[in-house]
């Protein structure tokens, strides 16, 4: 009992000297880096565990051989600690260091406020954390790594879409003042001249009077029209629509004007099928009679615009509008739905509209969970639209039209 009662006392306090000559060297170090720590509370073990056997066999006069191989055993346990112990740590300080950099990065992402900054995400991370080759981390930081590199990416796409919507409400704002700054001076000069009494042909001002107040109008509508489809979702409610019908309607409500420059409309929808869609009507139509508007605008004269409906195999319905316009510049192409843009070098003209439609009609397809899109086909352009089918559910069994 007595030689139990020596072992467990040098034990124990072998243990407690190297434990605190641990907390000693923790204290020391607390302000250091991680490495120097994490070494530190790994080793502390180990040594513990080294000075309790050997004064444990100095005190218990074993042979030389005995004690010779106990010292090897003990000597290779400790490196073999000592190395474990430097590769972990060298992979958890890696590790934190590439988690620095990838927060320092975010917060200098997340407080940049200059629009015309370079895009975040083209900055260089730290030196060390890219001059390194790439390792296996262990999976919780290498969670962490992956998390923040998504949220730079989100950041980074957020950051790009606000500048591109600031670029649009500038454009817009500059567009929308030269399309009314025109028609004002008209109205302006008709009312003074109606005034002062120097305008012989009254009717005929009146009508011009009447035309531009039209053209107006017809400008603060789709202003409202883009504002309503780009904010906050609409509280109307959506019910099942034909597009055969909206198509139908649309065409017939465009024939006049084509005719008028010399267009023709024709139409390709399936007799068999309505093409029902779940949406709201009067966006729907407005949607398809902007992009019907435009074609029949743009299209050469003794040409035709083909408006056609279908529904895929999949069950969406698509619609597709072919001008003849003679086809956009590919350079122009992504940016043929953005506000207020026109691809006519002059904006005074009589084409109609503020560069809104095509707009408005991207806002109405992406708010009834849909895609548009154009390309170029021969003599002109196709607009598609792809809206999604309905689907069967109580609410929807109410028809729009």
């Amino acid at each position: 009992m007595k030689d139990v009662a020596a072992i467990l006392g040098l034990t124990l306090g072998a243990c407690a000297l190297v434990g605190l000559g641990g907390a000693g060297l923790l204290h020391v170090v607390r302000g250091r880096s991680l490495r120097y720590q994490l070494t530190i509370a790994t080793l502390v073990p180990v040594l513990a565990v080294t000075v309790a056997v050997l004064v444990n066999v100095r005190f218990m006069f074993l042979s030389s051989h005995d004690s010779a191989v106990i010292l090897v055993a003990l000597v290779t346990s400790l490196a073999l600690a000592v190395l474990g112990a430097y590769l972990v740590m060298r992979r958890i300080v890696e590790a934190s260091v590439q988690v620095g950099a990838g927060l320092d990065q975010l917060v200098r992402d997340t407080s940049s406020r200059d629009p015309s900054s370079p895009d975040p995400s083209s900055r260089a991370l730290p030196a060390q954390a890219t001059s390194r080759s790439p390792r296996p981390l262990p999976q919780e930081l290498a969670q962490v790594v992956s998390d923040l590199a998504d949220t730079r990416a989100t950041l980074a796409e957020s950051r790009e879409r606000e500048r591109a919507a600031e670029r649009a409400r500038q454009e817009l704002v500059s567009f929308m003042s030269h399309d009314l700054r025109t028609p004002l001076a008209g109205l302006r000069a008709l009312s003074e001249g109606l005034e002062d009494g120097v305008i012989e042909d009254v009717p005929r001002a009146l009508g011009h009077l009447r035309g531009t107040v039209t053209r107006m109008t017809g400008l603060v509508d789709d202003l409202f029209a883009l504002s309503r489809v780009q904010g906050s979702p609409g509280t109307k409610q959506q019910r099942l629509v034909s597009l055969t019908e909206v198509i139908t309607d649309v065409t017939s409500e465009a024939a006049a004007p084509a005719a008028a420059r010399g267009v023709e409309i024709e139409v390709e929808v399936p007799e068999d099928d309505r093409l029902a869609v779940l949406g709201v009507p009067e966006d729907l139509t407005r949607a398809l009679g902007n992009l019907v508007a435009n074609a029949v605008r743009h299209t050469e004269p003794q040409r035709s615009v083909r408006v056609l409906g279908r529904r895929a195999e999949d069950g969406h319905v698509l619609v597709a509008v072919v001008d003849a316009c003679g086809g956009i510049p590919e350079e122009s192409l992504p940016r043929v739905f953005d506000t207020g843009w026109r691809g006519t070098p002059s904006r005074s003209g009589d084409d109609g509209g503020a560069g809104l439609g095509l707009a408005i009609a991207r806002g109405v397809v992406q708010s009834h969970a849909g895609r548009i899109a154009v390309r170029n086909v021969a003599g002109g352009c196709r607009f598609e639209v792809d809206l999604p089918a309905p689907e069967a559910s109580p609410a929807a069994v109410e028809t729009g039209r």
